[in-house]
């Protein structure tokens, strides 16, 4: 004959009696009446965008994963891969993840059955023999009261705020690699327009004098000629020294003590195309790391006042112990012993002053500053998207006129150089002309950068990064 439990027809159970039924339903009451409703948090998202969204009626929507895809530049898109895998920042924010969530899967085990080894020595009070102790002690706590709910919101919410902190992380990181390699490549276009600059005022310089010696010019057009090309060399110092503290700055970002040499050659300005934004105010409450810790944070204040009103009411457990002792060193002959013990261990708050009542007030305010903290993370993160289009817009028209004065001086170079081909104008005035094309060329670079970190800028504030790839990515989300 098989096993009881490998029988196809087991025998027929009995009925549960009315009072097994009672205490099954007081456990469940039990366990989950102090469980109170999460609150509704009522983010205060308009519906629509104030700002136009797109600087091309019909252009390819930016995709928040990517948006740095928008420059074409692909060295740009090497160095945010690099960054993304070696940053130290980064790596940070997911060992504090994994932490986390190695947590989040234990939160159920307090309400376990607990066993505890343990030794231990005592002395005969007469002195006349001593004892060697060895036992097991075993608890089980009750989920009573709410307390298993409330330890769940907590660590869920120190997961959610992990993931949140590992998403900041990297949305921070894409926004600094992308701004620093921006500046980076528009202090070398600086330098170069600079450098064109100095190189004409030197020529005006080296002229002045040749025309004093043939007493053509007078000391004070020398002089002026003098500081006009000391200012050009002194223009160099600040766009020089911004290449090597944003290319020392990307070496940190991207875990490495030295520049790449790459990096120091000039290269063409990255160039911003037609983009268009589809993302609505709503979206940031899933993509910006301001909010989604601020929403972890609700959960984790919402568990810690869960548990405090818990705790005005008694915890149970369910306590055993085994205790064997034998004498180690008698005078007289002992026998080993052994003790079982077992029953209910409950303790009941009675009298405490308030403080427990007090203590769950308390928690019930903290948890309403929390959500008031999320609102106001919304209205911040609206209002930073807001200023960022409103400046993305402003330098698009900036860069749009820059452009137009570039344009212009250009045409107007290239009518005197045939002014000068012609001997209606003098070397001079074709000096005076580039000077001035030149300058216009180098107000556009500066623009051109000054709306590429505006567009860097709108995204940070969207949140916008890539979605973790492999174990980071279950991390993330959270999936057990």
């Amino acid at each position: 004959m098989p096993p009881a439990f490998l029988s196809r027809n087991p025998a027929p159970r009995r009925g549960r009696s009315p009072r097994g039924f009672a205490l099954a339903a007081l456990c469940t009451l039990l366990a989950g009446c102090a469980t109170a409703p999460l609150p509704d948090l009522h983010a205060p998202a308009p519906a629509q965008w104030r700002h136009a969204a797109a600087d091309t009626a019909g252009a390819a929507p930016v995709d928040l994963h990517g948006w740095w895809h928008a420059f074409g530049d692909p060295q740009l898109d090497a160095l945010v891969d690099k960054a993304l895998a070696r940053n130290l920042d980064v790596a940070q924010a997911v060992e504090r993840l994994r932490a986390a969530r190695d947590l989040h899967r234990k939160v159920g085990a307090r309400y376990l059955p607990q066993l505890h080894a343990r030794t231990e020595d005592a002395f005969d009070p007469d002195a006349s023999a001593s004892f060697f102790l060895a036992g097991f002690d075993a608890m089980w706590e009750l989920d009573f009261f709410g307390r298993g709910a409330a330890d769940k919101r907590m660590t869920r919410g120190d997961l959610d705020a992990a993931a949140a902190d590992l998403r900041g992380a990297r949305v921070s990181l894409v926004a600094e690699v992308a701004r620093d390699w921006l500046d980076l490549r528009a202090a070398q276009q600086q330098v170069l327009w600079l450098e064109r600059i100095r190189d004409a005022r030197r020529g005006q310089s080296d002229a002045a004098q040749a025309r004093q010696r043939l007493r053509l010019a007078s000391a004070l057009d020398v002089e002026q000629a003098r500081a006009a090309l000391a200012q050009a060399e002194a223009a160099l110092a600040e766009p020089r020294q911004a290449v090597d503290a944003n290319a020392q700055q990307l070496a940190i970002l991207l875990g490495q003590a030295e520049p790449d040499p790459a990096w120091l050659q000039a290269g063409p300005m990255p160039s911003l195309g037609a983009w268009r934004l589809e993302s609505a105010p709503a979206d940031l409450l899933r993509s910006r790391p301001e909010i989604l810790r601020a929403e972890a944070e609700v959960l984790h204040a919402a568990g810690e006042a869960g548990m405090a009103r818990a705790n005005q009411y008694p915890s149970l457990a369910i306590g055993g112990s085994l205790t064997w002792s034998t004498s180690l060193l008698a005078h007289r002959p002992t026998n080993d012993n052994a003790i079982f013990s077992t029953g209910p261990l409950i303790d009941i708050p009675l009298f405490d002053w308030g403080m427990r009542r007090a203590q769950a007030h308390a928690k019930q305010h903290e948890l309403r500053a929390s959500v008031l903290a999320y609102r106001q993370s919304v209205l911040q993160g609206v209002a930073e998207v807001e200023t960022a289009l409103g400046k993305l817009e402003q330098q698009a028209d900036y860069e749009s006129r820059c452009a137009d004065a570039a344009s212009a001086l250009e045409k107007a170079d290239a009518a005197v150089e045939r002014r000068v081909a012609l001997r209606l104008a003098g070397p001079a005035d074709r000096t005076d002309s580039t000077i001035a094309r030149d300058q216009a060329a180098l107000a556009l670079a500066q623009a051109r950068a000054g709306r590429g970190l505006a567009f860097v800028a709108l995204f940070k504030a969207l949140g916008g990064a890539p979605l973790p790839a492999g174990d980071q990515g279950a991390l993330a989300q959270g999936h057990d």
